[in-house]
Formats: C-alpha cells, sequence, structure tokens
C-alpha cells in the first residue's frame, strides 16, 4: 500500500511538471521587424542606384555603337570588320563586370539577411531560457506549428524586444 501511495506521489509530481512551449508566426515576424525592413530598404537603394549606372553605360554603349555604323560605312571591310570585333569585346566586357557587380550586390544582400536570420534565432533561445521555456516553435508557411492557442503565441513579444534593441 505504502509502495502504491509512494508511485502514485511520483507520477503526480512529474505530471505537475509540465513543458512551458510557446510559438512564433516566422512570417509576421520578419514583415514587421525593423531592422529587416531597413536593410530590405538600403538594398533596394543600392539596386536602384546600380540599375540606373547599368542603363546609363548600356546607353552610352549603344550610342557607340550607331557611331561605329555610320563610320563603319565609310571604311574598308576588312577595318570595319576588325573595329567591330573590338567593339564586341568590349561591350562583352562591359557585360561580365556589370553582370559580376549585380552578383555581388545580391550576394552583399543575401549574407546580410543570413546574419539578420541568425540574429533573431539567438535572441529567440535567449528570450526562451530567460522565460523557462523547453521550446519555442517556428509557425507560418512551411513553419512546424499547425495550431496553437493564441495564448502560447509570443510573436508580438518577440518582435517587441527585436524593435526595442534594434532602436539602441
Amino acid at each position: 500500500m505504502k509502495k502504491l501511495l509512494f508511485v502514485g506521489f511520483i507520477i503526480g509530481l512529474v505530471s505537475c511538471q509540465q513543458d512551458k512551449i510557446g510559438y512564433i508566426d516566422n512570417i509576421e515576424l520578419m514583415e514587421k521587424y525593423q531592422e529587416k525592413l531597413d536593410i530590405e530598404a538600403k538594398y533596394q537603394a543600392k539596386t536602384a542606384t546600380f540599375s540606373k549606372r547599368r542603363d546609363s553605360i548600356s546607353q552610352a554603349f549603344q550610342l557607340e555603337a550607331q557611331a561605329f555604323q555610320t563610320k563603319a560605312q565609310s571604311m574598308s571591310q576588312k577595318k570595319a570588320q576588325e573595329e567591330y570585333e573590338l567593339l564586341q569585346q568590349r561591350g562583352q566586357f562591359m557585360g561580365q563586370q556589370l553582370q559580376q557587380q549585380e552578383q555581388e550586390l545580391q550576394l552583399e544582400g543575401r549574407t546580410e539577411m543570413d546574419s539578420l536570420v541568425s540574429k533573431v534565432r539567438k535572441e529567440i533561445a535567449t528570450y526562451g531560457k530567460a522565460q523557462g521555456y523547453t521550446y519555442i516553435l517556428g509557425g507560418g508557411e512551411g513553419g512546424s506549428v499547425l495550431y496553437g492557442n493564441d495564448a502560447n503565441d509570443l510573436t508580438a513579444e518577440i518582435l517587441k524586444l527585436l524593435n526595442e534593441k534594434h532602436k539602441k
């Protein structure tokens, strides 16, 4: 009888220790996180500046090509062919340079966003430990939470914490 009571006491004790679980809507968090919005705005501005420069270079090259066509009519066929090949090589080189610069800009943006995501994950882990959570799950599109009680939704709290830290 004493053993039965002791086992019942242990089972009761273990059942009282429930895991503290919360979840975050990843999409909502990232859509409203000010630092992410700032990074996006910065790269939109950089992309717009790059596009204007690329368009300007392309336009100048097209004018040069048109001028060459006019000039080529008064040249010998051999000389015109040689200069056309040089013009074509320069055009390819400029195109490759612009493509490389565009790829570098994209890589820079992806690297900064990856760093931001890593930072957000660390902040969530720190918050979870400080608040005594056993698990904090990620929800949203493709997330692991298919349903969660609103009382366990930590999105607003984490978003507020991240935005406050970003302001500093």
